[in-house]
């Protein structure tokens, strides 16, 4: 248009219809523009009725707004099921309730979400999807939402004016509309949530319970306190490996079968963003592993390339970690901005671990001064614990009635090898954070042997850290880890767990014998411990081709009456008992006893248990009149020195109610087993497998009374407790079992007859 100037009228405005039509337009056209622009440029929020700078929806006008459409679903969602149910219950019936689904990243929060997503769409539900970024968005967001509801120009007039809180409108048309699932996803830092000075448990700002529609917020923390009492916490736990494996059977049909998906499955630990990863891997035409078997091989050297190797520059292995660890690292960064900087290296600890369940007490502040070099306290390591369990890095063990067993702590399996991995890899202290993990670990080791209050579960709990803690052969507490070592496995013993007991001596003297000469009597000690746990273990035939080259090298180097040499006769002849042969094992016992009379007096422990073992050869003998008169003696002499309910007097009285019961005297014999029976659940447990023996020997006692049935049931007993916590080859479980037969069979009057069962040779005592 050319612009100009001229005292001359224009021809067109001499006709007062055209101005008048000109005008018109523009007055229509300034009121549409206004109305758009109440609408859509700015928006002014609730809480403390303050107006706040937000995006301009008109901005999205052009095609850069976000869509409000929840994301379709890839395909089946596996091993969900029971989890959807309860999202669909709660979406028919939200009750002013809304609900957070929580979890560690890459669990599959957002694919939960998604699946319950299509579920409402097929209900005919309004279904609308906000992804978390910040608190103006969300604001543009939730009244996009409203406005898709029927939120009317006036009300929202009222609130750019300042006479409504937005937030409150936004809801009040929510809870008008009904009907409606509401996916607020990816919300890890609730706090900032808002509008400012609003916590979200208050539910005055943009969270809050609905009564007819749905609120599902997805979220890396799982703090009860921050999303209140009208949330539901559903914490979303790794995929068992049958359904992990499915999952990678549906992206790579053709990598292997069902089995080797479940290993490796079980490799990742379930982690639902590994396993799609692994499954793209897999399907790709150009990957060098192609079956799933490969690739669980290759993980053992190749973790941090192979889970990113979809991606550009991924035999970069830092590029490869980031597509697994990006997803925790995030919780990490807030945690430290969130003022808790000791929640990454007090990870870094926990990753140094097993992967069993950690003791808290173990993460001390001395531990972590130690390790990290950064001052600490106990209320910073406790908020870092606290820290990482709110996002989902560290969990809660559970009871079989899924009860949390506080003081506890584990860590997904795949956090804990991708954190090992990287603090190993890229950090120049790692072996400040092990050399201080071993230290206290023997601590606590040391503990247990000298506190009343720690005990057999407490041993349970360090037994597999110090596993792992002897895998460090260069470590510089090696003498002093093999000690803590010996002592767990001491206690083990002591509670039947002789599984657990003989690895920690396999360990134990691995140690010593990389730090001693052969004929340091530490070393022969170490030897001795590991040969008596073969022997409990049921490995004999070990055990005694051990004890028998230990009593040589004692002898040579102790002389034949030194208290170990004497020791290991003992040990030689309870193993040579268990084979089978009887006279040497019972020469065995007599020269021992000889010797501890001779050296240590007939009183003492060392002698009672020797007398003990004898009779006990005695009587595979067949001698089982001598040896039940030796075994009454012992009996006698146990009561005086060392009381009624000693174990060691339990384990007298059985030896000679098994005595009894070869030489006819059943009915004695049963009462003798009743009272150990008896005395051994009150004082070890009914597991223990003290307790296991006598309840059997009791059932071999009425079965010879001809009290068939119920000395099955008895056995069958037995049995079950044995394979749970002996495991089904072992020779007692395999005794039990066959015990369990005869008495079957002579319950259906087969006339089959019954041996003696398997005794319990009461060894001698251990000598660390």
């Amino acid at each position: 248009m050319t612009s100009y100037a001229t005292s001359a009228v224009p021809d067109w405005a001499s006709r007062p219809w055209v101005v008048w039509s000109v005008f018109g337009v523009l007055a229509v056209g300034a009121v549409v523009l206004e109305q758009v622009s109440r609408r859509l440029d700015t928006i002014e929020s609730a809480g403390s009725g303050g107006p706040v700078r937000l995006v301009p929806l008109g901005r999205g006008l052009g095609g850069g707004m976000t869509s409000l459409r929840a994301p379709h679903g890839s395909g089946p969602v596996r091993g969900r099921d029971g989890e959807l149910e309860v999202l669909r219950r709660l979406l028919a019936r939200p009750q002013e309730r809304y609900v957070v689904v929580c979890g560690v990243g890459g669990i599959g929060k957002t694919t939960l979400a998604s699946a319950l997503a299509d579920i409402a769409r097929v209900q005919g539900r309004q279904v609308f999807w906000i992804r978390w970024r910040n608190t103006e968005e969300l604001a543009e967001q939730m009244t996009r939402t409203a406005l898709a509801c029927g939120l009317s120009e006036v009300r929202l007039e009222e609130s750019r004016a300042g006479r409504a809180g937005l937030p409150d409108v936004v809801w009040e048309q929510l809870e008008q509309a009904g009907r409606w699932l509401l996916v607020l996803d990816n919300v890890d830092t609730p706090q900032a949530v808002g509008p400012d000075g609003e916590d979200v448990a208050s539910y005055r700002g943009w969270i809050r319970p609905g009564r007819r529609g749905l609120l599902l917020v997805t979220s890396r923390n799982a703090d009860p306190a921050v999303w209140g009492a009208q949330a539901v916490l559903r914490r979303v736990a790794p995929l068992e490996s049958v359904v992990g494996g499915q999952v990678l059977c549906d992206m790579a049909p053709h990598a292997g079968t069902a089995e080797e998906a479940r290993a490796l499955a079980d490799r990742l630990g379930g982690l639902p963003l590994a396993l799609h990863a692994v499954g793209r891997y897999l399907a790709a035409p150009g990957s060098r592993h192609r079956t799933f078997s490969d690739y669980t091989t290759a993980l053992d050297t190749q973790l941090g390339m192979l889970l990113g190797a979809t991606q550009l520059q991924a035999s970069d292995p830092a590029v490869g970690r980031t597509l697994v660890r990006h997803t925790w690292e995030l919780s990490l960064d807030q945690l430290a901005t969130d003022g808790n900087p000791l929640a990454r290296p007090v990870l870094q600890l926990l990753s140094l671990l097993a992967l069993a369940p950690i003791p808290v007490f173990l993460l001390t502040p001395e531990l972590v001064t130690e390790a990290t070099g950064q001052q600490s306290g106990e209320i910073e390591v406790e908020a870092a614990l606290n820290g990482l369990h709110t996002y989902g890095l560290v969990d809660t063990p559970t009871r079989q009635d899924r009860r949390p067993v506080l003081g506890q702590v584990v860590l997904h399996p795949l956090v804990r090898e991708i954190t090992a991995h990287t603090h190993a890899t890229e950090t120049t202290n790692s072996d400040c954070y092990q050399q201080a993990l071993t230290s206290r670990l023997a601590r606590a080791a040391q503990f247990v042997v000298t506190s009343e209050s720690a005990g057999w579960e407490t041993a349970r709990l360090l037994a597999p850290h110090l596993l792992g803690a002897a895998t460090h052969t260069a470590n510089q507490h090696n003498r002093l880890l093999a000690e803590a070592v010996d002592h767990i496995s001491q206690s083990l013993t002591e509670a039947g767990d002789y599984g657990s007991a003989l690895q920690l001596q396999q360990a134990a003297h691995a140690i010593t014998v990389a730090s001693l000469d052969p004929d340091h009597l530490e070393t022969l000690t170490s030897w001795n411990n590991l040969a008596e746990a073969f022997d409990l273990f049921g490995r004999h035939q070990e055990a005694a081709d051990h004890h028998r080259q230990i009593l040589t090298a004692r002898e040579r180097v102790l002389g034949a009456d030194h208290p170990d040499t004497l020791h290991s006769r003992n040990n030689l002849g309870l193993a040579l008992g268990y084979l089978g042969h009887h006279q040497e094992a019972a020469d065995l016992h007599r020269q021992a006893l000889s010797g501890y009379e001779r050296v240590l007096g007939a009183d003492h422990p060392d002698a009672l248990n020797s007398r003990n073992n004898l009779a006990l050869a005695l009587d595979d003998l067949g001698r089982h009149g001598e040896a039940a008169d030796l075994h009454r003696q012992v009996l006698s002499d146990y009561e005086r020195v060392l009381g009624a309910d000693h174990p060691a007097t339990l384990h007298s009285r059985d030896n000679l109610g098994l005595a009894l019961d070869h030489l006819g005297r059943h009915g004695e014999a049963a009462d003798l087993h009743r009272q150990v029976l008896s005395g051994y659940e009150r004082i070890l447990g009914p597991d223990h497998p003290s307790a296991l023996t006598s309840r059997s020997n009791l059932g071999l006692a009425l079965d010879h009374l001809g009290r068939h049935q119920e000395a099955a049931d008895l056995h069958q007993s037995v049995l079950t407790t044995r394979e749970r916590v002996l495991g089904p080859g072992h020779p007692h479980t395999l005794q039990s079992r066959d015990n369990l037969a005869a008495a079957l069979r002579r319950s259906a009057r087969a006339g089959s007859a019954t041996g003696p069962g398997r005794r319990r040779w009461f060894r001698g005592l251990r000598h660390g």
